[in-house]
């Protein structure tokens, strides 16, 4: 499993890379891991500004459906074209081209209150 030192990670297994005024958020290698083989990724919110911690859509794999969180609040930008003929780049690349919305976080963002690579592997090694 990749577990990139450039991210902030979340309880509920997001990730989130800040370039610039742009965050870009995606699912970690863990949870496509967990998740299986992902046929739909679902993102009805771009355009609308979302606290942190609120549903920015739906991950679909064959058994079940998974709601993406926030790691922080602000606009979604744009979600990952790509995925709508490709979703399967969410489990080959996770932190790379799988990556699923473009995020203009609030100006009082809390990265702080995110986890670090070690305290993202304690969570899932518990």
């Amino acid at each position: 499993m990749k577990f990139p030192e450039n991210v902030k990670y979340t309880n509920e297994h997001e990730w989130i890379r800040v370039e610039g005024d742009v965050a870009y958020i995606g699912i970690t290698d863990y949870a496509q891991e967990q998740l299986g083989d992902i046929v739909f990724v679902d993102i009805p919110t771009v355009g609308e500004t979302l606290p942190a911690g609120e549903v920015f859509g739906t991950i679909e794999v064959v058994k079940t459906i998974s709601d993406l969180f926030l790691p922080v609040g602000g606009e979604v930008m744009e979600q990952n074209e790509a995925l709508a003929d490709q979703p399967e780049l969410v489990n080959q690349d996770p932190y790379g081209e799988g990556w699923l919305i473009k995020l203009k976080p609030d100006a009082d963002a809390d990265y702080d209150a995110l986890l670090d690579v070690d305290a993202y592997k304690a969570l899932i090694n518990e």
